[in-house]
């Protein structure tokens, strides 16, 4: 019985699940030290990790859930969109002093909605990069099988190759 592939599976398995493992790591710590020198800190209002410095993904989603939040409280729960219909009625209407609070109510709901955005992006980097891990280790353990099975799988006899 040649082995030799079962060998060379395995550790070639083995050696990408060591540079997923490492690479998912390296992710994962990149985003922490970027997170880090942001410096944000969830809200004190938040009802998830209020005043937890913003380093990784529970941390990020709480900020991100009570940035919008904040927003909507501010905007009276309408959307950029709807606040773009807002200003558009009120500069119709003549009404300019309105239009410029509503428009600065609607910058205020777009800058909000790039912060969640750059949040959550984070909060899904973390999780490929958990997921990169995950299949780092899954990797290295079917190498490690492969290799161990090349290792012991009985040599086969004359007889036994001639009857295969």
């Amino acid at each position: 019985m040649n082995t030799k592939p079962a060998k060379v599976t395995g550790i070639v398995a083995i050696v990408a699940g060591i540079i997923f493992i490492l690479a998912g790591g390296v992710t994962w710590g990149l985003i922490t030290s970027n997170l880090n020198e942001q410096k944000i800190t969830v809200a004190e209002d938040s009802p998830m990790l209020p005043g937890d410095d913003v380093n990784g993904p529970f941390s990020a989603f709480a900020q991100a859930q009570i940035i919008n939040t904040h927003a909507e409280n501010l905007t009276g729960g309408k959307t950029y969109a709807e606040l773009g219909g807002d200003v558009a009625a009120a500069e119709e209407a003549g009404d300019t002093a309105l239009a410029e609070e509503l428009q600065g109510k609607r910058n205020t709901m777009m800058n909000a909605s790039f912060l969640r955005a750059s949040l959550f992006t984070s909060v899904v980097a973390y999780g490929v990069a958990a997921l990169v891990v995950g299949l780092g280790v899954v990797l290295a353990l079917v190498g490690w099988a492969f290799a161990a099975l090349a290792r012991t799988a009985p040599a086969a006899t004359s007889r036994q190759a001639s009857t295969l």
